[in-house]
């Protein structure tokens, strides 16, 4: 299955919890002091809210898959696009250990396709104790993640 992701930034976690909560009629599936998750199933969307020193709007959309051969599809699709690609394995953010690429389109907007693997217990493990980034490799959100920076990047705040 396929599942569409979209993750934003808000200013007051509990105040979008509540909104997002009566907006989709569910409780989100995780929900942690500066995160947190919907995995609706009509339609299938992954949404996700952070508070993590951002301006509140929009940092990526994505697809999520069950599989690594959807993963490797949508991989082929983005490069037949010949969009710049990040490609960053087996990594942690959102509290999930995933296999992820990045994709950016025309507009600077980033995608993450992503396998979920597991769940983790911190937003992310390489996290640094000054890193307020989340997982976005666009130059707004980290410089250290931008797929043209790919090849030096360190990808601990990634």
């Amino acid at each position: 299955m396929k599942r569409f992701h979209v993750h934003l930034h808000v200013d007051d976690l509990n105040r979008n919890i509540a909104f997002y909560s009566s907006l989709f009629a569910a409780r989100p599936a995780r929900v942690e002091a500066d995160y947190a998750k919907w995995m609706l199933e009509d339609p299938p969307v992954n949404f996700a809210i952070s508070a993590r020193d951002h301006e509140p709007g929009l940092d990526h959309f994505g697809i999520q898959v069950d599989n690594d051969a959807d993963l490797a599809a949508l991989k082929a699709q983005a490069q037949a696009a010949e969009a710049p690609i990040l490609d960053e394995g087996q990594t942690t953010c959102c509290y999930s250990r995933s296999e992820k690429h990045w994709v950016t389109d025309p507009q600077g907007i980033a995608w993450e396709h992503f396998h979920t693997l597991e769940g983790i217990p911190t937003f992310n493990e390489s996290e640094r104790p000054a890193a307020n980034a989340c997982c976005t490799p666009t130059p707004a959100r980290s410089a250290c993640c931008t797929p043209a920076a790919a090849s030096g990047a360190d990808k601990s705040c990634c």
